[in-house]
């Protein structure tokens, strides 16, 4: 299918231009004009054009847990007692209610300016945690969200064999995520298939965390599917970098540069709590942070440290994770005050004499193209046509064009002000509402209904 956009304004590499003509087909941007007219056939699309958001960090069903999480307990609430929830909340899904939290999970990212996800997937098998006649279940459940909703999809089945450090025995809970080598080698082909028919989707893997895995295990996963992602949790939590340290002498990033060859493959989600030198190996190493600030906030993590690490020249790139609040610009919005509120100055992640928005996007949009192996981020030909428009007519950004427009839209709006969302080529969002909004809405609220009714 060929389609040609005519663009008011658009953010293409060296800078916004306006009258933009982009023409695509099989998905893939082919030609590019700048200053010209529409000509007949062309679709006109007004307001502000960008690169789509690679969206690099999801758990999909957790969208469905979103709010049941807020009430304090007896305990000192943390990262640990929200785990808890967690796992009484995936105890009752099974592959028809997890697409239906996806799929609601996925409307809201398009809606929301992210046009192509990394799900970081570990709900593998059934509530007693048997494997699934198909091990792939779950998974397909996520390829098929991905399909009815026309998100670009990055497949990442997760390894997870243990429970702590030092290899220490799952628990209960864990049960739904669990495989050993040769199950999991299963699942990865089950995975393929899954993802087969749709269109330019990519099957990454991860290892869930260095808590979960042996430390041999993450050789043998890199050597599995050579070029594809390799994402992982890791120092999310102070207890977390404690245990490292304590039973395996060294620092989370420490300990797993020494043991596996970090490269623009890899993906390290939060990497929140580092010193210096592990810092600076990330940026060396060209692997992207895996950066998820509402999430992060949510549950108390911590401040990741971007001014350090961009002087670095560190990569980095935004995901929604738990999914509590789905929108590409509060995620950045977030990214940048933080920085703020810890060192009590401004425009911290802005290039010298560049505004703010811009900056923002534009590292976040290719470093989450490299997280999701996917040729994304930037609105030039031989890149995927994804692409949003943010609405012109919104208050935020009334009277204004170009980099003002874009920062105006990230830290002036409550949310991002999305018009148009284009997803290799489709028309997906328009007027800010996706096409199957609807249905997607209703299978959601009957799913919920039953969830929460057996909670």
């Amino acid at each position: 299918m060929t389609l040609t956009l005519h663009l008011q304004q658009a953010l293409l590499p060296n800078g916004f231009a306006e009258n933009v003509r982009l023409t695509s087909s099989a998905g893939t941007i082919t030609a590019l004009e700048t200053d010209v007219g529409a000509q007949p056939g062309d679709t006109c699309l007004s307001g502000l054009a960008l690169p789509g958001m690679p969206n690099l960090h999801s758990h999909a069903f957790q969208r469905g847990m979103a709010g049941l999480s807020e009430r304090r307990g007896a305990s000192e609430d943390s990262f640990w007692t929200w785990r808890e929830v967690m796992y009484r909340f995936l105890d009752r899904l099974d592959p028809d209610d997890v697409q239906a939290l996806a799929a609601q999970a996925f409307v809201e990212m398009l809606e929301g300016g992210f046009t192509a996800l990394a799900e970081f997937h570990y709900l593998h098998h059934d509530k007693d945690g048997r494997p699934y006649a198909d091990i792939a279940a779950m998974g397909a459940a996520i390829a098929g969200a991905a399909e009815e909703t026309g998100l670009g999809l990055t497949l990442l089945p997760v390894l997870y064999r243990f429970g702590n450090f030092g290899q220490a025995p799952s628990v209960h809970g864990q049960r739904r995520f669990v495989n050993d080598r040769d199950s999991y080698l299963k699942l990865i082909e089950a995975s393929e298939a899954a993802i087969r028919p749709l269109p330019d989707a990519v099957l990454g893997l991860a290892p869930h965390s260095l808590r979960a895995v042996a430390l041999e295990d993450l050789d043998w996963l890199a050597s599995l599917r050579p070029g594809t992602p390799l994402h992982i949790h890791v120092a999310e939590q102070m207890r977390e970098v404690e245990d490292s340290i304590a039973i395996m002498g060294r620092r989370p990033v420490a300990l797993l540069a020494d043991t596996v060859a970090l490269d623009a493959r890899w993906c390290l989600i939060h990497a929140t709590h580092l010193d210096d030198a592990e810092r600076d190996a990330i940026a060396a190493s060209g692997a992207v942070a895996g950066l998820c600030p509402i999430t992060e906030a949510s549950l108390g993590d911590g401040i990741f440290d971007g001014v350090r690490y961009r002087r670095s020249g560190g990569a980095y790139g935004v995901g929604s994770d738990s999914n509590i609040q789905i929108d590409a610009g509060s995620e950045l919005r977030l990214l940048e005050y933080s920085q703020r509120l810890r060192d009590r100055r401004r425009a911290l992640l802005a290039e010298e004499d560049a505004p703010t928005g811009v900056a923002l996007w534009r590292a976040a949009a290719v470093g989450g193209a490299r997280a999701c192996g996917r040729a994304l981020g930037v609105l030039t030909p031989g890149m995927r046509a994804d692409l949003v428009t943010l609405d012109a007519d919104h208050p935020a950004l009334i009277g204004k064009t170009g980099e003002a427009a874009l920062d105006s839209a990230i830290f002036a709006a409550n949310a991002l002000p999305v018009r148009d969302v284009i997803v290799g080529g489709r028309h997906l969002v328009a007027e800010g509402r996706h096409r199957g909004r609807e249905r997607v809405k209703g299978r959601f609220g009957s799913v919920m209904r039953k969830l929460l009714a057996a909670l």
